[in-house]
């Protein structure tokens, strides 16, 4: 006998160790063999981390369709693995030593420093595995990767050494977004831009040979410093007579010369910008263009480098000025910038100071302002890449689903700017470049291929002799120290970037890649479109012959706050979904998340709607109790198109078309309808009405049918675990065995009916469930009082009408708690009427309730959703309003008119029932 209730907690380890031990997800299951291949791979997420929403989200999306398709009879591999994550495994490791006060990083050393990473990995990364398993996520464990593995690893240095010398990667010297904490540089994913008031400086720079200024504003004056021009838009009057002439950049005396270039907005600030090429990501694009000099005034750790500096040096005008300049090297960015404004208003040239609201960058992690940068990195040529990968878009062999989302993918590639590939870390995949003695590169696989290469260049260069070359190759210690490896690693995204075929096993020829590239679908986040999906695109089409790594991207939206704001540890309102899963259970949420994954529309979660979906499982749950108790058992003689009860036959041609729909909402990515779709079925048609009708069939002692309908209802319960499977696979998981289920549900066939349209069955049912639920909604906007029975007239009934009453008396009565049933030529008098199915019936009210005093109260509740939309569509239609208030808040108005509007027309319906519309 099932329990009275469903207990999560008591059952989910039991039943994810049943699949493990079964193997029911790997793939290559050999009754597999001859199968269509389906294959997705899950976004590597990073070894430090755990269970976030957006995972629970993402994965939760992933295991439907691998479920679904696994279920369809596919070889599905879903691949597993987790990124190591360059900075934030590194920072967690470093937080170790010093918590265990044991030597720094710098201190250990860069290899053993690396043991205590991998030491770190072994003990402690990667927890967010085991928390996947908690969601449900059915995996292949037995394939699961990490982005530092030989394998991968191998498939990073072959792809790095295969792009340079293509040309595709090479080193140079541009802006990058430095981190002084981390001393290296990161990601455009790994900057926030923070709000902060802050100043804006307005300095005079003299113009040489006259007695004319120039006005510029910064909100930065520590990098004047480093001033190599000063721009105006070449349409602004005011400044035309000055364009070819130079300015002197206060302080420092250096000429810098006056340039026209449209990026100076003559309507912002004084419409003269100081550039700043070294320091200034739009500035370093100006320099290019008119060819200035590059100026860093900035060592690593953001100090001011200024003694010694050639550069910043170069064309200085020796005297006080540069001398109290010199004074400030080594000082922090903070300290220099009041020391100069200080100096500046010593010489008068401090011109104004007004506040300022603006935006900073800073260090997702190291919560410090970001440095644009100049600094030698090495880089790969997207643009080139990225051709192939419009064109595959374009040419639709990948689709973007939401397809607005190409959009997006198309501006970025199409103004993809050069992909700063290096790290200054040391945990990653070091870069393998060796610096020969006269500073030539060589990009090899391996130390011994590098050596090599680095030998017989300096021969042919005449560095060394042949003699010299021999005896270096037969002493190992001088042959270590001829050449140098460079010491940065690739950014992370890098090996990412290869995710679809190197965990295949590429660069060899494996079954596995073979069978399984190019991969079905891509699940992911819009916010890495451009770091992951793009560079994914870009790689799998150069290395796997123009083939593309997925055929399907799928974008999905953000969770958020109940309120739809965005979920921050800030703000508070983060929801931890393993709190969740402890206390409605796993399902409860994935089905939840499922449910409201609209297409291009964020999920506004809040714990009532997972509460609300927990209910749903104890719906189940207690139906399947209910057929027990009622000996509903699988028969294998059922044959389903042979029902002769069009009871029975109504709930099969029902679940017959729940099955296509969910079907072909799953198909389309249209997760939401899809669970919205299970959803009705199973509470509203299955649960709330078939059961209920065949409880006196149940009851009866005699009744032709009871022997079909215990037959149809485990039929149909069957069906129903099977099409929620991939929605709720622990609860249907448990059910199946409960109830005698042959072999394990996951791996079960997915259902699959057909030649069980009943429109006959449909037509009388439908007309039987329309009318008590169109009495029970009279009942509600009425007012009537719950403990009424009140009568029911058919008015005009025709004889089909007049027959299923009379079939359904007992059902009528008691489902929509009436007194009676007649048939009338005309409505009685004081009757409120409804049409169903083109048929009216009538409900005699007059005595059961005040029919004026209801009007009137009703007339007053449609006065005030007036009022709501009214002041919402005031809001809305206020710009200022729509300029400044925070999108979750306008989507909140929205959602209230829309609410007001609906309210509004149920009453509109119940007064025009009342003859008072």
């Amino acid at each position: 006998m099932l329990d009275n209730r469903f207990d999560p907690a008591a059952v989910e380890g039991r039943i994810y160790q049943a699949w493990e031990n079964a193997g029911a997800f790997k793939a290559g299951r050999p009754e597999r063999a001859g199968a269509d291949p389906y294959c997705i791979v899950i976004p590597p997420p990073n070894v430090t981390g755990s269970l976030h929403m957006g995972h629970a989200l993402n994965n939760t999306l992933q295991d439907i369709l691998c479920r679904f398709q696994r279920m369809r009879g596919r070889d599905v591999l879903w691949q597993v693995g987790t990124d190591h994550a360059g900075i934030a495994t590194q920072m967690v490791v470093e937080r170790q030593l010093a918590e265990r006060q044991q030597p720094g990083r710098r201190e250990l050393g860069r290899e053993a420093f690396v043991e205590k990473v991998w030491a770190w990995k072994e003990e402690s990364g990667g927890a967010i595995i085991n928390q996947l398993k908690r969601l449900g996520a059915s995996c292949d464990w037995s394939r699961e990767r990490f982005t530092m593995d030989e394998g991968l690893s191998r498939a990073v240095l072959k792809v790095f050494v295969r792009l340079y010398k293509e040309g595709l990667i090479y080193k140079d010297k541009r802006l990058v977004n430095w981190d002084p904490k981390f001393q290296s540089a990161i990601s455009d994913l790994e900057v926030v831009q923070v709000e902060v008031k802050g100043h804006l400086w307005h300095f005079r720079y003299p113009i040489e040979g006259t007695d004319e200024f120039i006005t510029v504003a910064t909100t930065r004056p520590e990098t004047m410093l480093g001033d190599t021009a000063v721009a105006v838009h070449p349409d602004d009057e005011r400044y035309t007579h000055l364009v070819g002439k130079f300015a002197v950049l206060p302080l420092v005396g250096r000429r810098i010369p006056i340039v026209a270039d449209e990026y100076s907005d003559p309507e912002k600030g004084t419409g003269a910008v100081k550039i700043t090429p070294a320091h200034d990501f739009n500035d370093f694009e100006v320099g290019k263009r008119h060819d200035l000099p590059m100026i860093n005034v900035l060592d690593a750790e953001a100090r001011m480098l200024l003694a010694g500096n050639e550069d910043f040096l170069d064309g200085a005008a020796p005297g006080p000025d540069l001398d109290a300049v010199l004074a400030l090297h080594g000082q922090s960015r903070e300290a220099a910038r009041k020391a100069i404004v200080a100096l500046m208003e010593e010489r008068g040239l401090l011109d104004q100071i007004t506040p300022n609201v603006h935006t900073v960058p800073h260090g997702d992690r190291s919560n410090v302002v970001i440095e644009p940068w100049l600094t030698d990195q090495w880089y790969v040529d997207a643009h080139t890449l990225a051709q192939p990968a419009l064109k595959a878009v374009r040419e639709g062999r990948t689709s973007f689903v939401p397809k607005n989302w190409e959009k997006t993918y198309f501006e970025w590639l199409e103004n993809i700017q050069p992909w700063c590939v290096s790290r200054q870390l040391w945990w990653g995949h070091q870069i393998p470049a060796w610096y020969g003695p006269d500073g030539t590169v060589f990009v090899e696989e391996t130390e011994e291929e590098a050596m090599a290469a680095a030998l017989a260049h300096c021969v042919e260069a005449r560095i060394i002799t042949d003699e010299e070359a021999r005896a270096l190759a037969e002493d190992p210690d001088k042959l270590a120290a001829f050449i140098t490896r460079d010491e940065d690693v690739l950014d992370t995204w890098f090996s990412s970037a290869l995710w679809p075929f190197s965990t295949l096993g590429w660069p060899d020829e494996t079954a596995e890649l073979k069978r399984f590239y190019p991969t079905s679908v891509l699940i992911t986040g819009f916010d890495i479109i451009f770091f992951w999906v793009a560079r994914m695109m870009m790689m799998g089409l150069h290395f796997m012959d123009d083939e593309v790594p997925f055929k399907d991207v799928y974008i999905h939206a953000l969770v958020r706050d109940e309120k739809g704001a965005k979920m921050s540890k800030s703000k508070g309102n983060v929801i931890d979904p393993l709190s969740l899963i402890d206390e409605y259970g796993a399902d409860a949420l994935r089905f939840t998340l499922a449910a409201m994954a609209a297409q291009g529309r964020d999920i506004k979660l809040s714990t009532n709607r997972v509460e609300g979906y927990r209910n749903f499982s104890t719906k189940l749950w207690n139906a399947a109790r209910f057929a027990e108790m009622n000996e509903c058992r699988r028969d294998p003689a059922f044959v389903p198109a042979a029902a002769s009860s069009t009871l029975n036959r109504w709930i099969l041609s029902e679940t017959q078309r729940a099955i296509t729909e969910v079907t072909e909402a799953i198909e389309a990515y249209r997760f939401n309808e899809a669970a919205g779709a299970a959803y009705r079925f199973v509470w509203n048609i299955f649960c709330d009405w078939y059961l209920e009708l065949a409880k006196p069939v149940f009851m009866s002692a005699d009744s032709p049918w009871k022997a079909e309908t215990r037959a149809t209802t485990a039929f149909v319960l069957d069906e129903t675990l099977r099409l929620l499977h991939p929605f709720m696979p622990f609860l249907t998981e448990e059910l199946w065995e409960r109830t005698g289920g042959d072999g394990l549900l996951t791996l079960a066939s997915w259902p699959a009916l057909e030649g069980l349209d009943a429109p006959d069955a449909e037509a009388e049912l439908g007309w039987l469930v329309d009318l008590i639920t169109e009495v029970r909604s009279v009942r509600a906007e009425m007012n009537v009082p719950a403990g009424a029975q009140i009568p029911l007239a058919l008015v005009g009934a025709s004889d089909e009408t007049t027959a299923r009453a009379k079939l359904w008396n007992d059902a009528l009565v008691r489902l929509a708690r009436l007194s009676s049933i007649a048939f009338a030529s005309e409505a009685p008098a004081g009757a409120v009427q409804l049409v169903v199915r083109g048929e009216t019936a009538a409900l005699p009210l007059a005595g059961i309730i005040d029919m004026d005093a209801e009007a009137v109260r009703l007339s007053k509740e449609l006065a005030k959703a007036a009022d709501d939309v009214a002041r919402v569509d005031v809001k809305l239609g206020n710009p200022d309003f729509l300029a400044r208030a925070k999108e979750e808040v306008i989507e909140e108005q929205r959602e209230r008119r829309d609410a007001a509007e609906a309210r509004a027309a149920k009453i509109r319906e119940a007064l025009a029932r009342l003859g008072k519309a």
